[in-house]
């Protein structure tokens, strides 16, 4: 005798799939928000060079991590979190020194890393915050890109 087992309602997997979408709207709009506040943080900070002020945020975000990491309690994840954080520490310090693109590169690998974040959900509890900063780190390394691009000197 076999058990019962329930027929996927089609329906019903569209309905869950659009609502998983509609969840991941708010964050998202966040981020697009947020971002846009965040490309323009070099007004804020007028007296530093714009790389010296994205530098520091991708250093900031990347390390927003260890935080949730630690919050999750598990040595490993802490453990790999401090790891790609100090990376990212790395390439924000050799963009703020060498060239703009590295924070270009760095912001979008860190979209990439919130992308593999959400899709895995290694470090537990941030259901929300991958897809929200995935896309403020976009906004930012597009306004970066253009800036370079257009021939806005971002180091100085």
């Amino acid at each position: 005798m076999t058990a019962h087992q329930p027929v996927p309602d089609p329906a019903r997997s569209r309905l869950s799939s659009t609502s998983s979408q509609r969840d991941l709207r708010t964050p998202m709009l966040a981020g697009a928000a947020v971002g846009v506040l965040q490309a323009l943080t070099p007004f804020a900070f007028w007296w530093l060079p714009a790389a010296t002020v994205y530098g520091m945020g991708v250093a900031v975000i990347a390390a927003i991590y260890i935080g949730f990491s630690v919050a999750d309690g598990r040595p490993k994840v802490i453990a790999v979190e401090s790891v790609v954080a100090g990376g990212f520490l790395v390439v924000a310090a050799a963009g703020v020194t060498g060239t703009a693109w590295l924070l270009v590169a760095g912001l979008v690998a860190h979209g990439l890393k919130d992308y593999w974040q959400h899709r895995t959900q290694f470090v537990a509890n941030t259901r929300w915050w991958p897809p929200f900063c995935a896309v403020v780190d976009v906004v930012v390394a597009g306004t970066v890109a253009v800036a370079i691009l257009t021939g806005i000197d971002v180091s100085s």
